[in-house]
């Protein structure tokens, strides 16, 4: 198994936001994603970022050991169409206040799919750094929200 890099931004006072960033299925195409990852640890947040080639079931098992607040896919190829799997997976595993985004080719027609299965944000080419990074920090902070009110915070 492809094993993921760790990276810490440390110019956060307290606890940084942790986002993963991965590819699922047997997209390899890795540049978007690496650049997204740079953008978010850039903006303080702490990033694991996996190689592509990710199986669910370990996307969901490194979001849990490493209590990400969000998760952000890249799809180039028809990889996106096993999202929805990905996200029930996540709430079978009790990850519901785990938001996650997409950025990638997403056709306009598979889009609303996406959306319903629970994914918060589709990022297509073209997109811009603070948007996503504005759209990354609202959505972790989201999911943090979701954390303390589950555990009576």
């Amino acid at each position: 198994m492809n094993q993921p890099l760790t990276v810490t931004s440390h110019n956060l006072e307290g606890s940084p936001a942790r986002a993963l960033i991965t590819k699922i299925g047997l997209d390899g195409h890795d540049r978007g994603s690496r650049i997204v990852a740079a953008y978010l640890r850039d903006a303080g947040m702490e990033v694991i970022y996996t190689p592509p080639w990710q199986e669910i079931q370990s996307v969901v098992q490194l979001a849990l050991q490493e209590d990400v607040d969000l998760i952000g896919i890249s799809s180039l190829a028809t990889d996106h169409l096993i999202i929805p799997e990905m996200m029930a997976a996540l709430r079978e595993a009790g990850l519901d206040s785990v938001e996650v985004f997409v950025g990638g080719i997403i056709p306009e027609q598979e889009r609303p799919m996406l959306l319903k299965a629970g994914v918060r944000a589709i990022f297509g080419p073209g997109s811009q750094r603070d948007d996503i990074v504005e759209c990354a920090k609202g959505l972790a902070a989201e999911s943090r929200e979701k954390k303390q009110q589950a555990f009576g915070g």
